[in-house]
């Protein structure tokens, strides 16, 4: 009787769990690198853009290469926006990155300080600087 208990209680919260629907963002937009700054360990790269509610957007970002040809890695950096009625925005982003060639997939998370909670993506095209933006919120 005690296992078929510990057995519900360990089944009852996964079923309950949501999974996250990646077919339908919560959101789009773009942006474009600005600037790029390399050194031995790490990479600094500034973007700005337009991403749906959030509006005109500038976010930096460190790159951390986690092996030796520089393909894959983890990311920090922090994004803000003021909106068209005055309001500022600002996040945290925590995440990893992945190259093939000459392009960059980020994901990450963001905190951002009006509540909102997203998993996000970014494609990054290092030959033209576009950056196209997708995120999902994590508080539906």
């Amino acid at each position: 009787m005690r296992h078929l208990i510990l057995i519900l209680l360990f089944y009852i919260p996964i079923s309950i769990v949501k999974s996250q629907d990646l077919s339908k963002p919560t959101g789009i937009g773009t942006m474009k690198i600005t600037t790029i700054q390399v050194d031995e360990e790490s990479s600094l790269m500034n973007f700005e853009g337009n991403i749906g509610e959030y509006g005109k957007v500038f976010a930096s970002f460190t790159l951390w290469p986690s092996d030796s040809n520089k393909d894959s890695g983890v990311l920090e950096g922090h994004a803000r926006t003021i909106l068209e009625d005055g309001t500022f925005l600002h996040s945290p982003l925590n995440g990893s990155w992945k190259r093939k060639k000459g392009n960059l997939k980020f994901f990450f998370t963001d905190n951002v300080n009006n509540g909102a909670m997203n998993f996000v993506i970014w494609d990054v095209n290092m030959l033209s600087k576009e950056t196209a933006v997708r995120y999902y919120s994590l508080l539906d």
